[in-house]
């Protein structure tokens, strides 16, 4: 299957175009952002307990949050996959309309952006993660479709029915002629991701909140997103093809695989600690930080 002629912006006006990418971001944060506002409204998620913010204070946190992704994604794009262009070509780092943004750097990002706000607002940093985290696949969901409309970090070479090639003149053009990705057919990894990154993991997280009630247990939503991205990001790293420019770990392991195992520990821990105490119990993070 021949990959389709996308084109990466959806309408230009005069120099200024607007990207699918960008635009999976926008799409991402604000949906993200309507979500955590029902999250909040809904009383019965809450088991009697105050909601973890108000919807005042989440239109503050949006803000925080679309810089830690923007920020982290970009500089964890850099110093995870492309180190080198920092010193070759400096000014990239800055060209976010090009692609490359790494979901572990952005994960750091908003992780620190949730530190900060949990102290100025003085809030438990675990319930605050709580409530976040099932708002991320939607975003995930949006951002590998751009992935895929880019025609970037696709997939290992395949035969299978549905196996794309990813090269179209666009992609030659770009590329001085040549598509990076080879003439052989290729897993649509992207789409896989979209799909379980996305989707998948949204309804998973989707059951802890509205049939286990998983809100009224501190860490056990943000560590059931954790390992299960984790899960998710490892398996798919089998089929996605490794980043240009990576040396050759050892035992197979991608880069993509080193930052998600830790991802898997920590959340298989936070989910263990919050079932093992009644929900009213207080656990780490539960008291309002010192400011």
């Amino acid at each position: 299957m021949q990959f389709p002629n996308f084109d990466p912006a959806v309408f230009h006006i005069g120099a200024f175009a607007l990207r699918w990418y960008a635009l999976a971001y926008v799409a991402g944060i604000l949906l993200g952002w309507r979500y955590a506002v029902l999250l909040v409204k809904n009383p019965k998620l809450w088991g009697g307990r105050e909601p973890t913010l108000t919807p005042a204070q989440i239109d503050d946190l949006i803000l925080w949050i679309t810089l830690g992704i923007i920020v982290g994604g970009r500089l964890g794009s850099i110093l995870f996959y492309s180190t080198s262009t920092i010193w070759k070509e400096p000014l990239e780092i800055f060209k976010i309309w090009h692609g490359g943004m790494s979901f572990h750097g952005g994960l750091i990002g908003v992780s620190i952006a949730l530190i900060v706000f949990s102290r100025t607002q003085k809030v438990s940093l675990l319930r605050l993660a709580d409530l976040t985290a099932p708002c991320v696949p939607i975003g995930l969901f949006f951002g590998r479709i751009a992935n895929f409309i880019n025609g970037e970090l696709w997939g290992r070479v395949t035969h299978v029915p549905w196996a794309i090639i990813f090269c179209n003149p666009r992609l030659a053009q770009e590329n001085r002629g040549v598509c990076a990705a080879g003439t052989e057919p290729r897993h649509p990894s992207q789409l896989y991701e979209a799909a379980l990154e996305g989707v998948i993991l949204f309804l998973i997280l989707r059951w802890a909140t509205h049939n286990r009630h998983w809100l009224q247990r501190n860490g056990a939503v943000v560590g059931l997103f954790l390992a299960s991205y984790g899960i998710f990001r490892i398996s798919l790293e089998n089929v996605r093809n490794p980043d240009i420019g990576m040396p050759d770990f050892p035992l197979g392991l991608t880069m993509g695989m080193m930052l998600s195992i830790p991802m898997v520990l920590a959340g298989a821990f936070l989910v263990w600690r919050a079932l093992r105490r009644q929900p009213d119990d207080a656990v780490f993070g539960d008291a309002p930080a010192e400011s």
